[in-house]
């Protein structure tokens, strides 16, 4: 798919990745629908896009909220006329272990509202709008791709039962909607970064930091250019579906 006008929405897209894949694909010449929770972000994400002359509308959304996704998709296709694809790049962190022990006694324990959150952002987030999305497609008869954004964390990690289980699914999600999906000239990718360069990583302490370097071959995180263009060329790379591009510096060797 040749990017130049064709229309692409993208949820999380306010800050970090989301508005870093907007500015890198507007700047490809697609038409982007920039989705996020918060308007104030969010219109200043889609000024930044429009200062680089890209094309943007921001919608507010609730990725987790059924109707607001219907309505937030059937919005984009009225706006837009069409749907070429979709990066579902919101998604959320909230990390703890399973269990605390302190001295043989159970201190602390993830709650459910703790797991519950990040699987009704990650999951069930990326599944209606990844429907909803398809959907568009398929009415308008448009070919188009939806990437998804998985982690290196989806093979398991420590403190990370919620955030780890969320980014399994979405690879496993990938592969299932490129099955579906392929007879209808729908296309599916994954990408699976490790920590990447954004406020979120600026946020860690130094020594958590450097101990998460320590385990990266290349030494240093992936900066947001990176992930979109990973993302650019699954969008370009008509022959890649349903499955998962790994961009984690070599972490998973």
């Amino acid at each position: 798919m040749q990017l130049t006008d064709k229309i692409i929405a993208i949820t999380g897209a306010a800050q970090g990745l989301g508005l870093a894949m907007a500015k890198h694909l507007s700047h490809s010449g697609a038409r982007v629908a920039m989705l996020d929770m918060q308007q104030g972000p969010l219109d200043e994400a889609v000024a930044l896009v429009k200062e680089q002359g890209g094309e943007a509308i921001g919608f507010v959304v609730n990725v987790t909220d059924e109707k607001d996704v219907e309505q937030t998709f059937a919005d984009i296709k009225t706006q837009f006329g069409a749907l070429h694809g979709l990066i579902n790049s919101a998604g959320i962190m909230r990390d703890g272990l399973l269990l605390k022990v302190k001295d043989g006694q159970v201190v602390d324990k993830m709650s459910h509202q703790q797991f519950q959150s990040v699987i009704d952002v990650n999951i069930t987030g990326t599944f209606l709008c990844a429907r909803e999305a398809a959907q568009a497609m398929v009415e308008t008869q448009s070919k188009g791709v939806i990437v998804n954004i998985s982690s290196v964390s989806r093979a398991g990690n420590a403190g990370q039962s919620n955030y780890s289980a969320s980014k399994a699914a979405v690879a496993a999600m990938t592969v299932t909607w490129a099955k579906e999906l392929a007879r209808f000239g729908i296309r599916t990718g994954c990408i699976a970064p490790g920590l990447v360069e954004t406020a979120m990583a600026a946020q860690m302490r130094p020594d958590m930091r450097e101990r998460f370097l320590s385990t990266v071959p290349l030494r240093r995180l992936a900066e947001p250019d990176e992930v979109a263009s990973a993302a650019r060329f699954i969008f370009e790379n008509e022959y890649f579906t349903g499955r998962v591009l790994e961009l984690d510096g070599g972490t998973r060797v």
